[in-house]
């Protein structure tokens, strides 16, 4: 079992969502986040004053998956969030030890 997590530009979630969707993962947590990598901020006229914009907003989206669903849910992400600029995000895969539905008690892949 496997967690991805993934960093995303905030329009992309739409196109993310349903392309996991269409690979078979059912189910998603989204996060309002800010952040900063590569593309290190930018500044606005707000006003007639300059502001610098360090923390950029950004969605981070975690979803629990078997094995077996790993690569095909990286490329969808991958596709759909895609725009070719500094600034797309990034997707990390972290091993999951134990999965619980607590509702169930239901333990790994079945709890998924």
């Amino acid at each position: 079992m496997k967690l991805i997590t993934a960093i995303i530009r905030p329009f992309k979630l739409d196109d993310v969502r349903e392309a996991l969707a269409q690979v078979g993962v059912s189910g998603l947590t989204v996060t309002e986040v800010k952040g900063f990598g590569r593309q290190k901020g930018h500044t606005e006229l707000y006003r007639g004053a300059e502001y610098a914009v360090d923390f950029l907003p950004k969605l981070k989206i975690e979803a629990a998956l078997s094995d077996a669903l790993v690569d095909a849910a990286i490329e969808a992400i991958t596709n759909a969030a895609r725009t070719e600029k500094v600034g797309d995000g990034k997707i990390f895969v972290h091993d999951l030890t134990q999965v619980v539905r607590i509702r169930t008690g239901e333990l790994d892949d079945s709890a998924l």
